[in-house]
């Protein structure tokens, strides 16, 4: 699964924080800016379920 996390960078952080916590992540994207709020970014991340 593929998704894509927006924000600043505390809280893209923040989020793979969790993300990692739930899931394996198998790839992350470097941050592109966001163009309509200067000071957010977009990150692509891709996750699997993790085994139990």
């Amino acid at each position: 699964m593929r998704i894509r996390l927006e924000g600043n960078r505390a809280e893209i952080a923040l989020g793979m924080i969790h993300l990692r916590e739930t899931f394996t992540v198998t790839s992350v994207s470097r941050a592109y800016p966001d163009r309509a709020r200067p000071r957010n970014y977009r990150l692509y991340v891709t996750i699997t379920p993790r085994r139990r």
